[in-house]
Parts: structure tokens; sequence; C-alpha cells
């Protein structure tokens, strides 16, 4: 008997704790700490969402990566990377820290250097040689919460870069090294 994707899913769903965590134990949940890893998000460019437990009892699950990969591409020219996962993770347990049920809604995930060029051409908050490039980023918002409380929720992970972008109402979560920046 093969064990398929859907069918863990439907075992795991039953037994998923929606619980948030507390901020305290954030960085506990990116070790390992939980046994399910879930992730939300839509497209206003494309249209497509993904909903998917991507992580199960300590193991990445290759189809849900791959679907994440798709549908972080960059949707000007429709390329796709491998995302690094650990972007991903801060951001669900962000997600989880906030206690809210809406999908994150993705401005950007991976940007090919042409698309970043571009991008960099027409403003100054777009680095030269960012981790977007590389898979490692994700710009997203939430209707329901403030760019500070998106912003207070991904630091509180301490595992990666969080960038407050409040006038074009974003945060931007990579796993590059730690730290912060924006108003």
């Amino acid at each position: 008997m093969t064990t398929t994707r859907r069918g863990l899913l439907g075992v795991f769903a039953a037994t998923m704790v929606t619980a948030a965590p507390t901020m305290s134990n954030a960085f506990g949940i990116l070790r390992g700490a939980g046994d399910i890893r879930r992730i939300r998000m839509y497209s206003g460019r494309t249209g497509e969402t993904v909903d998917t437990v991507y992580w199960i009892e300590g193991e990445y699950i290759p189809e849900a990566l791959k679907e994440i990969n798709h549908f972080m591409r960059d949707w000007r020219n429709n390329q796709a990377v491998v995302m690094d996962p650990r972007t991903v993770d801060i951001a669900a347990a962000s997600h989880r820290l906030m206690d809210v049920n809406e999908p994150y809604m993705l401005l950007s995930g991976y940007r090919s250097p042409a698309t970043n060029a571009m991008l960099r051409s027409r403003s100054k908050g777009v680095a030269k040689n960012s981790l977007h490039m590389k898979g490692m980023a994700a710009d997203l918002r939430l209707k329901s919460r403030s760019v500070p409380q998106i912003f207070a929720a991904a630091s509180a992970c301490h595992a990666g870069g969080v960038g407050k972008y409040s006038r074009s109402n974003f945060v931007h979560m990579d796993c590059g090294p730690v730290r912060t920046w924006g108003g």
C-alpha cells in the first residue's frame, strides 16, 4: 500500500492544533517543535492560491515544496527556482503567532535578475543583490493585520531579515542574517 500526500494530509488535518504559540516559543517552531507546518497564500497578480501542509513530523514534503516554488515564481516571466524553505518557515511561524485564518497576499517571492533590475530602476527600496533573486525572500501582507503587527510577529522569530514597508503596506521576510529595517 502506498502513502499519498493527500492521504497524509487527511490524517494530519484531523489532528492539527490551531492554537497560536506565544511569541517566546516562535523560534521553537522553526526548529521543529511543531508536528505540522502549513502555509496559506494568494497572489493578486496571478489569481492563484496555495494552502498546503509542507512539513510533517520533522520532514519537508517535496510535492508541497514544489507547489510552493511554482506559486512563488516570478510572475512577470514565469521563472521559478527552489525557494529556501526557511523563508516559508518564517512566514508560517509569523502567521501562527498572529493567530489569523486569512491567507497572506504574496507580493513578491522569487525575482529573476531582470525583474529585480527593472524594479530597482523604479525604486530606491530594491536591493541590488536582493535575496529575492536567490529564492530566500518574500514580501507579504494581510488585510486583517497592520504592517507593524506583521513586522512584530516576523521579528519575534529571530530567524532572518524583516523589513517594514509601511507606505507600501507590506513586510519583507527572508532567511538571511537576522536584522530589521524600515519605517
